[in-house]
């Protein structure tokens, strides 16, 4: 027998017979469990200076701080060796055998800008031990205390090595720890993360590997969140969840981490030797790697997060048996309501086809039960995809919109007040959503769309299972629970309590599982890819469509003036939203204005051929602003003259040339062995820079090998003029020798020798940025480079 006729008024799966009491008492506990969800994921409060000595104190960590980032600090200036000096000095204080490794260290990741270039640095890391009571490994603490050129590094990465020192204090207090505890201080991670390289390569310490716990900061606020794991990550998740009193991470997060161009510390620590965990709060990004990365401006509560995980995490791997962290597999994770749920990624396949499976089932049972027709189903099924696609577009063409008003946002991570943006992202998401729901409501049926909903994500579920398995959980469970409830919705009677009952606790396992990616991918990916947190809420939204339904009165069964009063009240939501979206948009325009305390960033660089006399202007800012514009104009290639800048094309214009000396090359020593020559020479500064380039030009030689300072590199020819090159950060006043045997192609080897410095004041030509206008967050910015060419 086929389906029996469904009734308009018979195509949902609640109909409580006091509809507006149900939405309420549905929504109140959706808001509730909305705050739980919030309330999880949000910083402790700071613990003050009088806090006891055995726990986390960010007013004691935060003095730390100020002393730290009390000026810019890049590797191997004067700044950076004064706080070098105060970290050892109070590591000492605390009986902690400490010392300075001083090294040269190829870089970690693939950070360099040179052509072709191999990356190194001269490092000097602050290393101290707590040595273990009968230990079965290492557990290593990792920050980096140099900051960027541009700014005194307040939360990056001051934040971290405040904890690393607030922790060792806190250690030092009570019982030993079973395991060994190294505090690892890096240098130079701005420029390379050679300090993390170095120390991990090099350092007796690190040669049997152990437990590695990075700390890092991307903003100025927000959670704290671990972000990235070590391969076969279960038994670390599992002391992650158990130890961290604020544990706030998700398995979608590592998957996100991983396809991002992004390195830390964490990347030198990536051999199999080593085991760990890598954590970060990152809301705030306006201020990262800008002068305005101050201490002022840290959430001290991200701070106390930062300390109370790290210190918790410490205690609890310095007890454990370190023999074998692997597992063997990753697990799946995520936060809920102050805890961590996990189980193994081995379950995320089949789950996902449960999932999908079940789902299915239900579009069956639908059907046999008269709720939909099979083409009702396969209408809801298609026309899904409408706001799935239009949600992230329309967020897409508003912040175009708003970067159009306001061009300066292009070259933020994220506006400085970026709150009211986020809200009207997600109320345009549900305008889609609500606009898409009342237009199809009555005509599809709200089973048959709630149907679709589940259905696309249960898809999404299997699609995310086979291509990014940390994330499959984000669709796969709301689905599996929707589906759930709809077959517990259809075997109760309908105008009951317990349908209603049924959709909610389905719409509550999606918000917890929802919300805190919709939370978190702002900061992490920033507006300009607010779309994908549009999507996230869209997906949020479908699996609470049942839910949303009780908004709207009973599908159906009205006629005349009651139907149109019906589609009145049903398009309420959606206009509500809209306006909302609207209104938001709005607000953050006219909260959000640049200002002397949150001034518009700009680029600018200055660039002198010592050889020719010539000089330039340089920016990256793809549209100048107008300070920005005043120095340059047409597109311009530095490939050829600066090819320590990298090959990217930048806006440029012309400069008057400044007496400034160009690094010095002296040949050491040559010799010639058949169709090879061996170069031996020292590239020395001639004034105080943080780093040195130099660059082979291919068409004069070939080169077959490198040894820098001692070390051999990489010999990897690129494109272009410059097709071999070396970049060393942080040289020393000598200068540093290179030696290279190469194959001539006849006549001399043309070497071009670069350095940079940073600071434009002293340029002629170079006028003061007016109030309001300030510095991008970019490790060129400010940068004074300049070169020559030298025939050998």
């Amino acid at each position: 027998m086929g389906a029996p006729p469904t009734r308009p008024a018979d195509r949902a799966f609640t109909r409580p017979r006091r509809r507006p009491i149900a939405a309420v008492a549905a929504l109140a506990v959706l808001l509730a469990v909305a705050a739980g969800v919030l309330a999880g994921i949000s910083t402790p409060a700071p613990s003050p200076a009088d806090a006891p000595e055995g726990d986390f104190s960010a007013a004691r960590a935060f003095r730390n701080v100020e002393v730290i980032a009390a000026e810019p600090h890049v590797a191997g200036s004067a700044a950076n060796d004064r706080v070098r000096e105060h970290l050892v000095g109070t590591l000492r204080g605390l009986g902690l055998q400490t010392e300075v490794q001083d090294a040269v260290a190829p870089e970690a990741g693939q950070l360099s800008g040179a052509a072709g270039g191999a990356t190194l640095a001269r490092v000097r890391n602050v290393v101290a031990r707590l040595p273990g009571t009968d230990p079965t490994g290492k557990v290593f603490l990792v920050s980096h205390y140099d900051s960027v050129q541009t700014g005194p590094g307040g939360n990056d990465d001051a934040a971290g090595t405040a904890t690393i020192l607030e922790v060792a204090r806190a250690l030092t207090t009570g019982p030993r720890p079973r395991n060994d505890v190294v505090f690892v201080l890096t240098d130079a991670e701005e420029a390379c993360l050679c300090g993390a390289a170095g120390f991990a390569a090099d350092h007796p310490l690190a040669r049997d590997g152990g437990v590695v716990l990075n700390l890092e900061a991307r903003g100025s606020t927000g959670p704290v969140i671990m972000f990235e794991t070590s391969r076969d990550n279960a038994k670390l998740v599992e002391i992650f969840g158990r130890a961290a009193p604020h544990p706030v991470g998700t398995s979608f997060a590592v998957e996100i981490y991983r396809a991002l161009p992004n390195d830390t510390d964490f990347t030198a620590f990536g051999d199999r030797k080593f085991a760990g965990l890598n954590s970060a709060y990152i809301d705030g990004g306006a201020i990262y790697h800008t002068p305005l990365d101050v201490p002022a401006r840290m959430d001290r509560g991200s701070l106390q997060m930062h300390g109370d995980n790290a210190l918790g995490l410490t205690r609890e791997f310095g007890r454990t048996d370190l023999g074998d962290l692997r597992a063997g597999h990753d697990d799946t994770y995520f936060p809920v309501l102050g805890g961590l749920i996990s189980y193994p990624g081995w379950l995320t396949l089949p789950l996902a086809v449960a999932a999908l499976l079940a789902v299915g089932a239900l579009g069956w049972l639908l059907r046999r039960r008269g709720r939909a027709t099979a083409g009702t189903l396969a209408a809801g099924f298609g026309l899904t995809l409408v706001p799935v696609v239009v949600a992230p577009l329309g967020a897409w063409l508003l912040w175009a919109a708003i970067t159009t008003i306001r061009p300066g946002y292009a070259e933020l991570l994220d506006p400085y007040r970026p709150v009211a943006y986020r809200l009207a992202v997600v109320a345009l998401a549900a305008a889609v959503l609500f606009c898409w729901y009342a237009l199809l409501r009555r005509r599809v049926g709200p089973a048959a769309l709630a149907f679709g909903g589940l259905a696309w994500l249960a898809v999404f579920g299997v699609l995310l299972a086979v291509a990014v398995p940390g994330g499959a959980y984000l669709t796969t469970l709301p689905a599996l629970a929707g589906a759930l409830a709809g077959f517990a919705a259809l075997a109760t009677r309908r105008d009951g309590p317990w349908p209603v009952v049924a959709v909610t606790l389905a719409a509550a396992v999606a918000v917890v599982i929802l919300l805190p990616p919709v939370v978190l991918l702002f900061p992490a990916l920033g507006m300009g890819m607010g779309a994908v947190a549009a999507l996230v809420a869209v997906l949020l939204g479908l699996a609470v469509l049942p839910v949303v339904d009780l908004l709207h009165p009973r599908a159906g069964g009205q006629r005349g003036l009651l139907a149109l009063r019906a589609r009145r009240l049903g398009a309420l939501p959606a206009a509500a939203a809209a306006l909302a979206a609207v209104v938001l948009a709005g607000v953050g325009l006219a909260v959000d204005r640049f200002d002397a305390e949150h001034p518009v960033p700009t680029h600018l660089m200055y660039a002198l051929d010592a050889g020719t006399g010539k000089a330039a202007w340089l920016s990256r800012e793809e549209k100048p602003q107008p300070w920005t514009d005043g120095y340059v104009d047409g597109r311009v290639s530095i490939a050829d003259d600066f090819p320590g800048l990298g090959s990217t094309e930048l806006r440029g214009g012309p400069a008057t040339a400044a007496p400034l000396p160009a690094p010095k090359l002296d040949l050491l020593s040559g010799s010639t062995s058949g169709d090879q020559r061996v170069l031996r020479v020292r590239v020395t500064p001639q004034r105080q820079v943080r780093l040195l380039t130099l660059h082979v030009d291919t068409s004069t030689a070939t080169v077959r090998s490198a040894t820098v300072a001692g070390r051999d590199v990489p010999v990897e020819p690129g494109d272009g003029k410059w097709g071999f090159g070396v970049v060393f950060h942080a040289p020393p006043p000598e200068g540093v020798e290179v030696t290279l045997t190469l194959v001539p192609r006849g006549g001399a080897v043309s070497v071009r020798a670069m350095d940079a410095s940073d600071g434009l004041s002293s340029v002629p030509g170079f006028r003061p940025r007016p109030e309001g206008v300030g510095v991008v967050g970019s490790h060129s910015s400010e940068m004074l480079a300049v070169a020559r060419t030298y025939p050998l």
